[in-house]
C-alpha cells in the first residue's frame, strides 16, 4: 500500500461529512402501548370535543387542591395520528386549565411539566375519547343536562359516521353503554328534544343549569300543546304554526335559570293559543294539563323512581317495591306573578302541571323534604311488597305506551295522587299516612271519634255517637229508654250498627244493644257501602264518597291505636316480669 503524501492527507481531512441516503426522521413515533411520560403545557391541548362548555362548579376547589398538593391524579393523554400536540384523552380539561392558570401566576415548574400516562390512539379513538369525557365529567363535578345532551348528540354523529347509517335511540343507548357511558333510551329522547326544541330558544337558561325535571315538563308541555293545537286548528288559519308559536313564547323567558318558571311559560303559551284559536283559556288549560300529565307518565324512565309529595295521598295496595331514587320536590304553590305580557287565571295547585317536580328552589315553589323523610313516607304506603325488575317495568311501560294507556308506576304516583279533601273537622289529605304529631293514643281517639260522628251525621244520627277515653275512642248510644228503633230510618240503623260493631268489642264493659239486635248487617252492609242494585227493595242509602273515605281513615287510625296500645302493654309486662 502506497504511503500517503502530505497532499493526499490534506485532501482527506478536508473532505465533506458522511450523509445518509435515506430521509432523516424528524421525531420519534408514539408508543404502541400505555406509557408513562412527562409533557409540558405547550405540548398538551384540551380535548376539543369536550362536552363541558361551562365552568366546572368545583373549579376553585380543584385549583386549591392542585396548588397545595400538586397533581394527585395526572390526566391520561393521547395523540391523533399526524397531529403535533397531545390531547387530554378522557377527563382532565379542567385540571389542564388550572395548571395553565397556576403556571401563569407562579411560574412554578411543577405546574409546567406534567407526568402523564400516554395511551395510543385507537381506530375508534374519537368515540372512545368522547364517551370517556362524558363518563369522567359525570364523576367529577357533573355536567348540566344540556351539556350531556350535546355530548350524546355528538356521539351519535360519530357512531353514524363509523357505521354508515343512522341509529335509533335504543341502538344509540346500547352502544354508549357498551363504550362505558350507561344511559337509557327515554333519557336520550329527552336529550334530543332539549337540543331540538329548547336550546334554540333558551340557551342561557339551559347552560345556567336548568335541570331535567323542568326540561321534561317543557317537553310534555310542547307535546300537549301541539296535540291540542292540531285538534282545534282544523280548517282555520291562525297565521302561525305551533312550532313557531312555542319557540317565540319560550324565547321570551330567556334569562337566568333562577328566574325561569315552567308555570309562567305554560300560562303565556295557553294565553296566546286561546287568542289565536278563539278558545276559552280555562278550557285549554284543562285540556293541556290533562294531556301533559298523561305524557309525563308515559315517558318516565325505567330506572326512575321519584319519592313524591308530602301533602298528597294514595291508598295502599299490593305493589312493586323498590328503593326510592331521584328526589322530587313538593307541589308548587300557586304563583302570585304572571307572564310578561298579560295576566292569566291561576292554574289550580292540584292539576298535574302544578304537581310536577322541580329541582330548583324558586320563590314560588316549596322545598322538598329530606330524603330520609320521603323514603319513610313511601315505605309507609307499602303494605304488601311485590318484587319486580327494571326489565319487567320497562316492558309494562312500553306496552302501555303502545296501547295509549297510562302505566301505573307505584313509586312515581303513590304520593302525588289528587288529595282527598273529605271536608269535616279534620280534612283528609292522606288516608294512610299518620303524621308524627297524631301518632299517640289520645290524639288518635279524638280523630276516630270525630270521623265516626261525621259518618253518623250523614244519616242524621251524630247525636248517638259519644266520645270516650278508652276503647277506640267512641261508642254508640243505643239505650232502649232513649231511642225508639222504629223512629230511626233503616240507613241510620245500619250506620249505627256498623259503628257499634267497630267499637263495642274494645270497650271495658260490653254495651247492651237490644234496640238494634234484630238488624242484620248481612242484609244491609253491602247496600250501605256499595249501593243498591236494580230491583232491590231494601231502602238503605249508600254512604257518600266523603263518608267512605272517612270510614277508611277511621279504620286506619283504629288499627294504629290498637297496635300502639298492644306494644305498650307488652313493654309494661316485660318490665314487671320476674
Amino acid at each position: 500500500m502506497a504511503e500517503l503524501t502530505p497532499k493526499d492527507m490534506a485532501t482527506k481531512l478536508l473532505a465533506g461529512q458522511f450523509e445518509r441516503s435515506s430521509p432523516t426522521a424528524e421525531a420519534l413515533s408514539d408508543p404502541i402501548a400505555d406509557t408513562p411520560m412527562t409533557v409540558t403545557l405547550d405540548q398538551l391541548l384540551p380535548y376539543d370535543l369536550n362536552p363541558r362548555v361551562t365552568r366546572n362548579p368545583r373549579y376553585d376547589e380543584i385549583k386549591s387542591s392542585i396548588q397545595e398538593r400538586g397533581l394527585d391524579t395526572p390526566p391520561a393523554i393521547t395523540r391523533r395520528p399526524g397531529e403535533a400536540h397531545y390531547i387530554i384523552r378522557n377527563g382532565g380539561n379542567t385540571r389542564l386549565a388550572i395548571l395553565h392558570e397556576l403556571w401563569s401566576e407562579t411560574k412554578d415548574e411543577r405546574f409546567f411539566r406534567i407526568p402523564c400516562l400516554f395511551r395510543p390512539w385507537s381506530e375508534r379513538g374519537e368515540i372512545i375519547a368522547l364517551t370517556g369525557h362524558l363518563a369522567e365529567n359525570e364523576l367529577h363535578g357533573g355536567l348540566s343536562f344540556i351539556e350531556r345532551a350535546l355530548g350524546v348528540e355528538k356521539a351519535r354523529e360519530l357512531y353514524e359516521l363509523e357505521l354508515g347509517h343512522t341509529l335509533t335511540q335504543t341502538e344509540l343507548a346500547r352502544r354508549l353503554t357498551a363504550d362505558g357511558y350507561p344511559i337509557t333510551q327515554p333519557h336520550i329522547s329527552r336529550m334530543q328534544e332539549a337540543v331540538s326544541y329548547l336550546l334554540p330558544a333558551i340557551p342561557s337558561v339551559l347552560y345556567s343549569g336548568l335541570g331535567r325535571p323542568k326540561i321534561e315538563r317543557l317537553a310534555a308541555l310542547r307535546k300537549a300543546g301541539s296535540r291540542i293545537w292540531d285538534a282545534r286548528n282544523s280548517g282555520s288559519d291562525p297565521g302561525v304554526d305551533f312550532p313557531t308559536l312555542f319557540q317565540d313564547v319560550l324565547a321570551s323567558f330567556e334569562g337566568v335559570v333562577d328566574e325561569f318558571s315552567v308555570k309562567r311559560v305554560q300560562d303565556e303559551l295557553i294565553g296566546q293559543m286561546a287568542e289565536l284559536l278563539d278558545a276559552d283559556y280555562d278550557t285549554l288549560t284543562l285540556e293541556i294539563t290533562e294531556s301533559e300529565s298523561r305524557q309525563s307518565i308515559l315517558t318516565k324512565e325505567s330506572v326512575q323512581s321519584n319519592s313524591g309529595r308530602e301533602e298528597l295521598s294514595a291508598l295502599p295496595i299490593s305493589i312493586p317495591s323498590s328503593p326510592a331514587g331521584t328526589p322530587r320536590s313538593s307541589p308548587a304553590s300557586a304563583e302570585a306573578d304572571h307572564s310578561p305580557s298579560t295576566s292569566r287565571t291561576k292554574i289550580p295547585e292540584n292539576t298535574p302541571a302544578a304537581s310536577e317536580p322541580s329541582d330548583f328552589n324558586e320563590n314560588h315553589e316549596v322545598t322538598e323534604p329530606p330524603d330520609k323523610e320521603k323514603d319513610k313516607r313511601l315505605n309507609d304506603h307499602i303494605v304488601t311488597p311485590a318484587p319486580t325488575t327494571d326489565r319487567l317495568q320497562t316492558i309494562q311501560r312500553l306496552v302501555a305506551d303502545h296501547m295509549g294507556d297510562t302505566h301505573q308506576d307505584f313509586e312515581a304516583n303513590v304520593l302525588k295522587a289528587i288529595p282527598v279533601q273529605a271536608g269535616g273537622l279534620y280534612p283528609i289529605s292522606d288516608v294512610w299516612y299518620i303524621e308524627p304529631g297524631l301518632d299517640t293514643p289520645d290524639s288518635l281517639r279524638v280523630h276516630i271519634a270525630q270521623f265516626a260522628r261525621e259518618i253518623a251525621d250523614e244519616a242524621d244520627q251524630a247525636d248517638r255517637v259519644e266520645s270516650v277515653a278508652d276503647g277506640i275512642g267512641f261508642t254508640c248510644n243505643m239505650d232502649n229508654s232513649s231511642i225508639d228503633s222504629l223512629t230511626i230510618p233503616l240507613t241510620g240503623q245500619t250506620v249505627l250498627t256498623l259503628l257499634q260493631a267497630l267499637s263495642a268489642g274494645y270497650q271495658p264493659v260490653p254495651e247492651v244493644t237490644d234496640t238494634l239486635d234484630n238488624l242484620r248487617l248481612m242484609d244491609t252492609l253491602g247496600l250501605l257501602l256499595q249501593g243498591r242494585s236494580h230491583g232491590s227493595n231494601v231502602q238503605v242509602s249508600r254512604l257518600s264518597d266523603n263518608s267512605l273515605v272517612k270510614l277508611f281513615r277511621l279504620l286506619r287510625l283504629a288499627r294504629r291505636l290498637l297496635d300502639l296500645e298492644s306494644n305498650d302493654a307488652m313493654n309494661t309486662g316485660a318490665q314487671s316480669g320476674p
